[in-house]
């Protein structure tokens, strides 16, 4: 252990002398004598005002020579910098190695720090060499911490209110600019959509609803409210089909093969175009014509369609069908009367012909599909001039269109003249009337025209007696080619032909008989209808 032992600073922890030149400055090498460790031996320091030495050991007790004395150069002061101290040199060496005062030994302490006086003089500024380590002091107190723009240091609380200032400004500023891009944002996705993929197409601006009379919207918005959608439940099948209201009364028109399934147990529900539902019956219904009458009871605010005139229909005229192709109720098509007077039958499916419906019909590129059957075909003044009955389909012919088949463009329609008559006589007798000429055809003639036959289909003669073909002198064998001039070209012409007429009408028929040609005249007869 070193304790007692006087303890000799290291090289790294020992002060230089202040204002004493090293090798490097150009003085001269000491020659005073050294330690073991070729260290300075301190002197002890000399009085500066009475030039008396220290106590201790007189002056030549040691025969080394002092150190000699350098001279300090002058170091340029700035403006109230106070010039350190001059340190003395180191005085003659002495027994117990005492170091020369302001130079620190192994044992003595730090020497303590001069402060110098005010200068007397300044140096000019022109012949100062600025050093400031030359000068620097580690000791001195710091008056202040060093600034760069030189003012004076904020308190912690100004920091911290600057802080706070800062921070809401930044805050403001940031909902500001966050408000201002979030709304550029919005605004551009919702006109161009996320990544700008969604395209946003040109649209016209919404127009009035109202549409011209003439026009097909304007008709159907004038038709509509008088069609209903009947639907039809019987013993062994079901089905739809579609009517007009006839008079305020609750009696509305449609096909016979539309009520026919409900039978004398089944039951009709009528919609009409509110959605109001009622339970139907049927008033009469005539399958030659195939039309029928139903009426409903207990419905206030019916709308009565009104009636056209179907001689006056022409070729091309624009038509409007009115319908519920499929349940679809309410369907609106159009289109142009295609051909008029247009012999078609329809049905028989019976097997007897009894079911076999015989029209002089309008004929229509309308679609006309399943489910249209009984409704009206109108014309530009929203009045009906035709009752939708059958179509040719491409897979069956002509039928009453309560098949599954589409339509092709090719519909037909009863006549609204020989409609109105038949059911006014089925609301006012329940039956309806057929015109007659009484004779009995052969259907199976495959020639051209519409041979009467030789027996009547009871046995009896084919020419009733007493009837209007007797009378007007047909006989069994003859041929009629023509009605009023019009081609017949078989027995379901000649019967249509006569159908498109009332009981008591004159015709004019053209016949062929052994060869010859001939016109006769008759009057058309009654009979009743199923």
């Amino acid at each position: 252990m070193d304790e007692g032992r006087p303890t000799r600073p290291k090289w790294w922890n020992r002060p230089r002398p202040r204002a004493v030149p090293g090798p490097e400055e150009g003085a001269a090498p000491s020659t005073g004598p050294t330690g073991s460790d070729g260290d300075y031996l301190l002197g002890p320091p000399r009085d500066r005002t009475s030039g008396a030495e220290p106590d201790g050991p007189a002056a030549g007790a040691d025969s080394a020579p002092r150190a000699p004395e350098v001279p300090h150069p002058e170091v340029p002061l700035r403006d109230g910098q106070v010039p350190p101290d001059r340190p003395e040199p180191p005085a003659d060496h002495d027994s117990s190695s005492t170091p020369p005062y302001g130079v620190p030994g192994p044992w003595a302490p730090a020497p303590p720090v001069q402060h110098p006086a005010p200068p007397t003089s300044v140096p000019s500024p022109a012949s100062a060499v600025p050093d400031p380590w030359r000068n620097y002091d580690p000791w001195a107190p710091v008056p202040a911490p060093l600034q760069h723009t030189g003012a004076a240091v904020d308190t912690e609380d100004t920091r911290r209110r600057r802080t706070r200032r800062t921070l809401l400004v930044g805050a403001l500023l940031l909902a500001l600019v966050a408000g201002g891009t979030g709304g550029v944002v919005g605004a551009y996705l919702e006109r161009n959509g996320v990544g700008g993929d969604v395209v946003e197409l040109p649209q016209a601006e919404e127009e009035p609803a109202g549409r011209d009379p003439g026009t097909v919207a304007g008709i159907a918005a004038r038709a509509l409210p008088s069609v209903v959608t009947l639907h039809v439940r019987g013993v062994e099948e079901s089905g739809t089909g579609t009517g007009f209201v006839l008079d305020e009364r609750g009696h509305i028109l449609t096909n016979n093969h539309v009520v026919e399934p409900a039978g004398a147990d089944g039951g009709i529900s009528v919609t009409f175009h509110s959605g109001d539902t009622a339970e139907a019956t049927v008033v009469g219904r005539d399958s030659g014509y195939d039309l029928a009458v139903v009426e409903v009871k207990g419905v206030g605010g019916l709308r009565p369609m009104p009636l056209g005139n179907s001689d006056s229909v022409q070729v091309g005229d624009p038509v409007v069908a009115i319908g519920a192709p499929f349940d679809l109720e309410g369907t609106v098509t159009s289109g142009i009367i295609s051909a008029k007077e247009r012999p078609i039958t329809a049905g028989g499916q019976s097997g007897d012909g009894s079911d076999v419906s015989y029209v002089d019909a309008l004929q229509t590129d309308a679609p006309i599909n399943p489910g249209n059957s009984g409704g009206p075909l109108l014309d530009s003044r929203a009045r009906v001039i035709g009752i939708n009955s059958a179509i040719r389909s491409a897979d069956d012919g002509v039928g009453s269109g309560s098949g599954q088949a589409g339509s092709i463009g090719l519909g037909f329609a009863i006549p609204v003249n020989q409609a109105k008559r038949v059911a006014e006589e089925l609301i006012n007798t329940g039956r309806a009337t057929h015109p007659v000429i009484g004779v009995t055809l052969d259907m199976a003639y495959t020639g051209d025209g519409a041979r009467v036959g030789t027996k009547g289909s009871d046995g009896g003669p084919a020419v009733t007696a007493g009837g209007p073909g007797d009378r007007a002198g047909l006989r069994a064998g003859d041929v009629v080619t023509e009605v009023d001039g019009r081609r017949v070209h078989s027995g379901d012409e000649l019967i249509v032909r006569t159908r498109a007429h009332r009981p008591g009408d004159r015709l004019r028929l053209t016949l062929e008989r052994a060869g010859k040609e001939l016109t006769v005249s008759l009057t058309l007869g009654s009979a009743s209808g199923d």
